[in-house]
C-alpha cells in the first residue's frame, strides 16, 4: 500500500514539475479516499407485518416529534431540554470543542509568521566594557502540504467534528424521549392514584352496606371484618401510590437541569389514544438515526487517519525565511549595512526509524477496522430497536382491546355482585372478589396504554425522531 501511495505521489509531483513543488496538489494527498462500509439490509422489517398505526401521522416531517401527543405541558417540558439537561449542554461544547479542532487542522494550509524585537545589556572581555545590542526580525515557515498530510487532517477533524454534531443530536433525542416516557408513566400514576381513589370511596360504601346488614341481623359480622380489610388494603395502595409519582417528577426535573425542589407537575388526565408513525423501511434508518451517522463518520475521521500516517513516509517539504536587523544604536537599527536576510526551501525525510512509521499506518488501519465494525454493529443494534418497539406495538395495541373489554366486564360483574349480595342471594365473600378483579383489570389496562405510549415514545428514538443527517454541519 505504501509503494502504490509512494508511486502515486512521485507521477503527482512529476505532472506538477518544479514549480509544482511548492503548491498544494490535492490530487497527491496519499492514503486511501473515503468510501461509506456497507451494510446489508432488508426490504423491510420483520415485524411490521400487515401492521399500521392505529393513527399515523408525518408530524415528525412537519415539526418537534413530541407534537404528535397534543399535549401543551409535555411540549413545554421538551422545549426546554436544549437550554437546561446538562448532558445536551455538554455535548454542545463537545461539538464546540470538534469544531476549533478543525479550524486548528485548517491552520495548518498557512504559512507561521513571528516578529521579534529585543534589547539586551553586557559586558565582554577582561576591561568589562559594557555593551548594548538591539535586534529585530521577521521569520515564517510554511510547510508544504505536497503529500496531503495537512488536508487529511483536516479531512478526519471535519469528519471528527460531524460526528460530535450527530453525538449531539443523539443526546437532545435520549433526553427528549427519556422525558416523553418519564411523564407518560407519571400521567399513569396521576390515573392510579384516581383510580384507587374511586376504589376507596366504592369500598367505603360497601363497608357501610355491610354494617347496616350486620345491624339489622341480615349479615354475619365476617362481612363487616372482610369488608373492612378490603376497605383498608385498598387504602394502602392509595397512599403507597404516590412514591413512584414523586419519584417520576424528580426525574423530570433532573432532566431539565433543576433541583426536585424547584419543580412539581400538577396531577392531569391520562390521554387514552397512542399516535405514532410509521417505522419506514430499514435503508432510511442509515440516514435518520443520529447514533448511526455519528458512528460512521467516525469511520471517515479513522479513514483520513490513515492518510495522514502514510504521508510521513515521504519528505517534508518547509519553505522558511528570515529577515534581521543588529545594532547597538537603537536609531541605526534599520539600515542595509545592519540587515541579515534568508529564505530558501529545506527537505527533511526520515531515513530511519526502527518500523514506527510502519506500525503508525498499521495501527491507523486498525482503528479504521474498528469504527467500521462499531458502525455495523451501531446499524445492527438499530434494526433491533426499530424491530422490538414494532413488536411491542403491535402486541400491546392487540392486548388493549381484549384488557378494555375485560375491564367493561369486571365492572359489570361488580355491580351484579354487589346488588346480589344486597338481596341476601351471595356472600360478602363473592363481593371482595367481584371487586379485586375489577380493580386488578383496571389497573392492568391502565398498565397496558403506558406501555404503549413508551413503545411508541421508544420507536420514535429508534428511528431517529424526524432528524436526518442532512442535517450534519460542515465545519
Amino acid at each position: 500500500m505504501i509503494q502504490a501511495a509512494y508511486r502515486n505521489a512521485m507521477r503527482c509531483a512529476g505532472r506538477a514539475g518544479l514549480a509544482g513543488a511548492f503548491a498544494l496538489v490535492a490530487a497527491c494527498a496519499v492514503g486511501p479516499d473515503y468510501h461509506r462500509p456497507k451494510v446489508d439490509t432488508a426490504a423491510d422489517f420483520k415485524e411490521a407485518g400487515d401492521w399500521k398505526p392505529s393513527e399515523p401521522g408525518d408530524a415528525l416531517a412537519r415539526g418537534p416529534w413530541w407534537e404528535i401527543y397534543n399535549d401543551p405541558t409535555l411540549n413545554q417540558l421538551e422545549q426546554r431540554i436544549d437550554i437546561s439537561n446538562e448532558n445536551v449542554k455538554a455535548a454542545a461544547a463537545a461539538f464546540d470543542q470538534a469544531r476549533a479542532l478543525v479550524s486548528q487542522a485548517r491552520a495548518g494550509f498557512w504559512p507561521t509568521v513571528a516578529a521579534s524585537l529585543s534589547r539586551q545589556y553586557g559586558e565582554a572581555g577582561a576591561a568589562a566594557h559594557s555593551h548594548i545590542t538591539n535586534s529585530a526580525g521577521i521569520s515564517g515557515s510554511w510547510n508544504l502540504d505536497v503529500w496531503g498530510e495537512i488536508r487529511r487532517s483536516v479531512e478526519s477533524t471535519r469528519a471528527s467534528a460531524q460526528g460530535s454534531s450527530a453525538a449531539l443530536a443523539a443526546a437532545r433525542l435520549s433526553a427528549q424521549a427519556e422525558l416523553a416516557k418519564d411523564y407518560f408513566v407519571l400521567r399513569a400514576q396521576d390515573q392510579l392514584q384516581r383510580l384507587l381513589d374511586d376504589t376507596v370511596v366504592a369500598e367505603t360504601q360497601s363497608l357501610k352496606i355491610a354494617e347496616s346488614r350486620y345491624r339489622f341481623g341480615v349479615a354475619a359480622r365476617a362481612d363487616v371484618v372482610n369488608a373492612q380489610a378490603q376497605l383498608l388494603s385498598s387504602q394502602a395502595q392509595q397512599v403507597n401510590a404516590k412514591i413512584p409519582r414523586a419519584l417520576l417528577e424528580h426525574a423530570i426535573a433532573v432532566l431539565m437541569g433543576q433541583t426536585p425542589a424547584q419543580f412539581s407537575l400538577t396531577p392531569s388526565s391520562m390521554r387514552a389514544d397512542v399516535p405514532t408513525v410509521p417505522a419506514g423501511i430499514p435503508s432510511t434508518l442509515l440516514e435518520r438515526r443520529p447514533d448511526v451517522a455519528q458512528a460512521e463518520r467516525r469511520v471517515a475521521a479513522a479513514n483520513a487517519q490513515i492518510g495522514v500516517a502514510a504521508a510521513a513516509y515521504f519528505p517534508r517539504l518547509t519553505l522558511s525565511g528570515s529577515d534581521d536587523y543588529t545594532s547597538s544604536s537603537l536609531s541605526r537599527l534599520f539600515r542595509v549595512s545592519n540587515r541579515v536576510w534568508s529564505i530558501g526551501p529545506a527537505l527533511a525525510e526520515t531515513l530511519f526509524d526502527g518500523g514506527l512509521r510502519r506500525a503508525q499506518v498499521a495501527g491507523a488501519r486498525a482503528a479504521y477496522d474498528v469504527g467500521v465494525d462499531n458502525y455495523r454493529q451501531t446499524v445492527l443494534v438499530g434494526f433491533q430497536q426499530v424491530e422490538d418497539e414494532i413488536v411491542t406495538l403491535r402486541v400491546l395495541e392487540q392486548q388493549a382491546v381484549i384488557e378494555d373489554q375485560a375491564v367493561k366486564a369486571a365492572r359489570e360483574a361488580e355491580t351484579l355482585t354487589l346488588n346480589q349480595y344486597k338481596s341476601g342471594t351471595v356472600p360478602y365473600s363473592s363481593v371482595i372478589t367481584s371487586q379485586t378483579a375489577r380493580l386488578s383489570a383496571e389497573q392492568t389496562a391502565l398498565s397496558v396504554l403506558s406501555n404503549r405510549l413508551q413503545a411508541s415514545v421508544a420507536l420514535i428514538e429508534a428511528i431517529g425522531g424526524g432528524w436526518n443527517s442532512s442535517q450534519l454541519p460542515l465545519p
